[in-house]
């Protein structure tokens, strides 16, 4: 197998100043892998600055960083041993490097965690212990460096041993090996420090990354065929990509996700080949030719039709938060599966990971460089894989305005298929009104519709919470609308008057849009006084299911101290006949879903109150009931 073939890819990561750049100069060193002249190059400028020479100057190549005595960028270097070559990420250490330090280990085959004899475990090696276990890394080594600061002491070793075992296993890591070095001097390196620490009977640090092995192409996976391009030469289409898992065969019927349309493998394709190529696997880059002009773009999933990936518009994940503002419940963000690229909105933050004790939290936020579990929604569906099944596929890139603000790795908890409840067979369309079914709308929308009828006294605070409660459901990625008597009587009711009759009508004609805004998937908030029951129940008959009934509670007196438009003057004066709570009643809900009273609580409240019942009604239990859902499409 050739050298290449061999290519193991090391990532070494631990806290700033712990001597990651100093190991991996005597790495270099001590394998001779230097270009020729350039340790003496770089004595020679420390000898003029009057500089001490440091192994680590022969990485940090950018004056900036040797000015500033850290790493900022990721380097990759590469040297060999007799066994195979390597490539060293030098990831950075430095809390404001992390992004890079995320980017280099997810190209990894094996880690190097780098601990200071004297300083001990730090957070910052708690938090990158913890990366490379979201980014899935097994093969790690954990060195204690400069063990010549701490005199070479076997008890200070084992005390340190002990500490960084104890917390890999509390997240699921088994170190390989734990090595005491000293990387000034090259000890444990290449060669045993028999004379500094004869009491270490282990593999020094080459022996042990000799032992690793590549991460092998999942061929023995389902077919992942993520589309890169479709490409188009003398009226032949090429779909072009990496087989990232499994194997694809000339003849294979292919699916397609998230379209779940279907075609067959006509040819495959490599660049140069001049042979009729019957297969290729995970690892090799291809087009293939299908037996008809299905559409297909980028981003797309082929896989056997049997072992798909799961269509999904909400999933969880466990993410790192690189972000310099907080990441919150509604805020929309860019995230990158492999050759695709959605908009997500965060629907809920399930719990904050504490990285130095790996304790949960409660927070309505995740800072910069906190971990958490988050839940996502997208607006369309997405083909994925947990991370647990496909590492490839499972990995999420979470991007604002351009810029990288974190990562993580899908969680298969939660995760539900709704291939069948979008894609139906032409069997089943006379069954159904509308090839649109509010199921398949709740499932793309992440909620159910609904009808949200306001009712109380003039001055209660209907309008005011109601424009407050649509910001609130809309910043969390809520479909919501407001209709109010501002909005209704300029348009859908014009042409009414203001008698008894008129106002009946009104509200009828309120109910019934209300009614099919809910049906379209829409949390609709009507805000009006609707003063008598039986009006109510016709909106709540036309709405059904949908409708729920909320009562804004407010005394006669308050709502005149209130009286905002002055219209409770107007209607002592006799200005305006047949005012409600005046000259009109004003009947009370007899068991309406909620009650919020205006009197006893202010408007934050009584705007929490709302929002979260709303919530918890369209939300509830809609992911865990997507098999029913199905089957109401269906029926």
């Amino acid at each position: 197998m050739s050298d290449q073939a061999q290519k193991l890819g090391v990532v070494i990561v631990g806290h700033v100043d712990h001597g990651k750049s100093t190991l991996i100069g005597r790495l270099l060193h001590d394998t001779g892998s230097f270009m020729e002249g350039k340790l003496e190059e770089l004595k020679a400028v420390c000898a003029r600055r009057n500089v001490e020479f440091e192994w680590s100057f022969l990485l940090d190549a950018f004056q900036a960083e040797r000015d500033q005595a850290i790493t900022i960028d990721t380097t990759q270097i590469w040297f060999k041993t007799k066994k195979r070559n390597y490539v060293i990420i030098d990831a950075p250490g430095h809390r404001e490097f992390l992004k890079n330090m995320v980017s280099g280990a997810a190209f990894a085959d094996a880690a190097i965690l780098v601990v200071d004899a004297k300083e001990g475990v730090r957070e910052q090696t708690k938090r990158h212990a913890y990366l490379l276990h979201l980014l899935g890394l097994q093969q790690i080594t954990v060195v204690i460096n400069k063990m010549d600061m701490v005199g070479y002491a076997e008890e200070r070793f084992k005390e340190l041993s002990k500490e960084i075992t104890a917390y890999l296993k509390g997240i699921g890591v088994t170190p390989h090996s734990i090595i005491p070095i000293a990387a000034r001097h090259g000890d444990n390196i290449a060669h045993k420090a028999d004379k500094a620490m004869p009491w270490f009977k282990g593999l020094t640090l080459l022996e042990t990354l000799d032992v690793f092995e590549p991460i092998a192409a999942p061929v023995d996976r389902p077919l992942r065929f993520p589309v890169q391009d479709v490409y188009r030469y003398d009226e032949i289409r090429y779909i072009a990509g990496r087989v990232e898992a499994g194997k694809i065969r000339k003849g294979d019927v292919l699916t397609f996700s998230p379209s779940n349309r279907t075609a067959k493998v006509v040819s495959i394709e490599k660049w140069g080949s001049k042979h009729d190529i019957l297969s290729a696997q995970a690892g090799e880059s291809i087009g293939v030719t299908l037996d008809q002009p299905i559409f297909v773009a980028r981003g797309d999933i082929a896989s056997l039709s049997d072992k798909a990936p799961v269509l999904v518009n909400a999933f969880r994940a466990n993410v790192f938060w690189l972000g310099k503002k907080p990441l919150k419940v509604g805020s929309h963000y860019k995230i990158k599966l492999s050759t695709y690229e959605a908009t997500v909105t965060v629907q809920s933050i399930d719990r904050v990971i504490s990285t130095d004790d790996l304790s949960r939290v409660e927070k309505d936020s995740v800072d910069i460089n906190e971990m958490a579990e988050i839940t996502f929604h997208s607006r369309e569906l997405l083909a994925l894989d947990p991370y647990q099944e496909n590492a490839k596929l499972g990995r999420i890139v979470i991007v604002e305005n351009h810029d990288v603000v974190g990562g993580g790795i899908i969680s298969s908890e939660g995760l539900h298929d709704m291939r069948h409840v979008l894609h139906r067979t032409q069997d089943n369309l006379h069954a159904v009104d509308h090839l649109l079914a509010p199921a398949a709308r709740a499932v793309r929308n992440g909620h159910r519709g609904a009808v949200i009828w306001l009712t109380g006294l003039s001055g209660a605070g209907k309008s005011t919470l109601a424009m407050r409660v649509e910001h609130a459901l809309f910043s969390r990625g809520i479909q919501t609308y407001v209709l109010d008597g501002d909005n209704v009587r300029k348009g859908l009711c014009s042409d009414l008057s203001f008698t008894a009759e008129a106002r009946t009508e009104n509200i009828r004609r309120v109910g019934e849009v209300a009614a099919l805004m809910a049906d379209a998937g829409l949390v609709a908030i009507t805000a009006f006084i609707s003063p008598f029951r039986s009006d109510r129940r016709r909106a709540r008959d036309a709405g059904g299911q949908a409708f729920h009934e909320i009562y804004v509670k407010a005394d006669l007196q308050t709502c005149e101290k209130r009286d905002p438009k002055g219209l409770y003057k107007k209607a002592r004066k006799g200005e305006i006949k047949e005012f409600t709570g005046i000259s009109s009643p004003y009947e009370p809900p007899e068991a309406p879903e909620l009650v919020v009273d205006t009197t006893t609580h202010g408007i934050d409240a009584c705007v929490e109150m709302i929002t979260e019942y709303i919530i918890k009604t369209i939300r509830g239990d809609l992911r865990q009931n997507v098999s029913s859902l199905a089957g109401k499409v269906s029926a």
